[in-house]
């Protein structure tokens, strides 16, 4: 990976899924384990999503914080895009919330 890419790892979390992304929010590597299969694609690529962009969203902000030290102001970091730190976490409880896991796995008789 090149040196002035920022990229984050977010896991799920039972840890079956991992997806590392750039603050661009390109993903670059995506780990799978196989038990995730039997729950289907869509679920799947839902949370394959969510991670995505977790980690997208969190690269950004550290993004942001390398640039402010190197004295870019934060107006023009704004129009970059780039988070800041506040607005991650504001965006990640709104991610958290949205999490493909079942909630339970009792099935109706």
């Amino acid at each position: 990976m090149l040196p002035h890419v920022t990229a984050v790892t977010r896991t799920n979390r039972s840890g079956t899924i991992s997806v590392r992304a750039t603050d661009q929010g390109l993903p670059v590597d995506i780990q799978i384990e196989r038990r995730e299969l039997r729950f289907g694609a869509q679920p799947l690529a839902d949370e394959i999503l969510r991670l995505t962009r977790l980690a997208a969203l969190e690269a950004g902000a550290r993004r942001r914080e390398s640039l402010a030290q190197s004295g870019i102001p934060a107006d023009i970091l704004d129009r970059l895009g780039l988070p800041t730190r506040d607005q991650v976490v504001a965006r990640e409880d709104v991610f958290e919330e949205q999490e493909t896991a079942p909630t339970s796995w009792l099935r109706p008789v």
